[in-house]
């Protein structure tokens, strides 16, 4: 078979496989995305081994289905950010700066502490620390989306804290790697700190005063479909912007293309738009590629001690400090501990982080393995841990909070 018809069979697979694998998961209580994480792990090289199968030969399939995993995380992140509205997130600022903190420093210390208990370099555990620290709420705002709780505190808090947890750990990251490699300064930690307020600046100008404008003229046009194509030009462009000028995660782009999408009257419009594509196409994939980079093969028996601790380490420090940071910030015991629980996916961000450690030759191929794998295991938990944070929460918390027994999705000036 050609390329081009390796691709469309691959694709055939990943697609059937995923939207089956996710009504089996909601038959059986669980969030669809949980079934879409399972059977990518079932297709990747720890089963089936999709990628490599007899006729399979084009040595760029698996690069070129991850980058339309990357689309899918981006229209994802998108939805999350078109679902709720500035003024809401503004209000939760509060508890997402001590969630989203907390949340970095918990998974630092803790994860450092582990690693030298386990006999680590000092560095060489500090670095484990930081790859722990990472979050990525795309699970975590599709769960939430798939229960109805995303326009919640807790919804609002979570999409917040995430956005400063991925501005802490990129501060933090530069820092640690230009220190290893000797060329640390203070001037490039104010020059990625201006850079980050430049790409806010620009696109919160931008969203707020022009994008409005551009979104009444593009509609008043007869282009077919042009609204949807204008938006995913936004998106790419907030994406990419994002990345080259705040040197941030696209995904943070994309969210808030999404928030200032949300302030247009043609907002149902482009909603209804980009969730045809992203569900029907790019967002499977996505949550299945996690899977097909995932080979549970190359795990050593000899690791198992390293890999339980870090990922105690990794469920427990998340939901300890994104849950006190919640606390801190005024939400009751019960919803603290929904958002800590949101937070525990490492998702994408911490396989970039790992990869960095990776390819520095910071880390073994072995430590890559298990933090892999640490990564892959936190991913698939959350969507469970989350659903059962509202459905089935620890007597504990309703006992402390009364109040919180019941979270009901709240309007917009019932936020705090």
């Amino acid at each position: 078979m050609t390329n081009f018809l390796q691709l469309l069979t691959a694709l055939i697979i990943i697609l059937s496989a995923a939207k089956i694998a996710g009504h089996v998961s909601v038959k059986f209580g669980q969030p669809s995305v949980f079934g879409e994480l399972l059977i990518g792990i079932i297709l990747g090289p720890s089963l089936v081994n999709l990628i490599n199968l007899p006729f399979i030969s084009d040595m760029h399939l698996i690069d070129t289905i991850d980058e339309m995993a990357e689309i899918g995380v981006l229209l994802l992140m998108f939805l999350a950010g078109i679902e709720l509205h500035l003024r809401e997130l503004a209000r939760s600022s509060r508890v997402a700066m001590f969630s989203g903190s907390l949340g970095v420093i918990f998974p630092i210390l803790l994860g450092f502490l582990g690693g030298i208990l386990l006999g680590m370099e000092f560095k060489i555990a500090l670095f484990v620390g930081l790859t722990l620290a990472a979050t990525s709420v795309s699970i975590s705002a599709q769960t939430l989306m798939e229960l109805g709780y995303l326009k919640t505190r807790v919804g609002f808090g979570l999409l917040g804290a995430a956005v400063y947890d991925d501005i802490f750990v990129i501060l933090l990251l530069s820092i640690f790697v230009a220190s290893i490699e000797g060329v640390f300064s203070a001037a490039s930690v104010f020059l990625l700190i201006l850079r980050m307020v430049i790409f806010f600046s620009l696109a919160g100008a931008f969203g707020y005063f022009i994008l409005p404008k551009l979104v009444k003229r593009v509609s008043a046009t007869s282009s077919s479909q042009g609204m949807l194509t204008f938006t995913l030009v936004m998106v790419f462009i907030y994406g990419l912007s994002a990345e080259l000028i705040g040197n941030m995660a696209a995904i943070t782009g994309t969210f808030f293309a999404g928030l200032f999408f949300s302030r247009t009257i043609e907002k149902d419009q482009v909603s209804a738009g980009i969730q045809n594509l992203a569900y029907g196409f790019f967002v499977p994939i996505f949550f299945v590629s996690i899977g097909l980079k995932t080979n549970l093969r190359l795990f050593s028996l000899e690791s198992l001690g390293f890999l339980i601790v870090m990922l105690l380490v990794a469920v427990i420090s998340k939901i300890l400090g994104s849950g006190l940071g919640a606390k801190i910030g005024g939400l009751s015991w019960q919803e603290s501990y929904q958002l800590g629980n949101g937070m525990i996916s490492r998702g994408e961000v911490g396989l970039i982080v790992a990869s960095i450690g990776a390819n520095s030759g910071l880390i073994t191929s072995a430590v890559l393995t298990d933090i892999v794998i640490i990564v892959l295991i936190s991913t698939l938990i959350t969507p469970i841990l989350l659903k059962k944070s509202f459905t089935n929460p620890p007597v504990f918390f309703i006992i402390k909070d009364k109040k919180a027994s019941t979270i009901e999705p709240v309007k917009s000036e019932e936020v705090e």
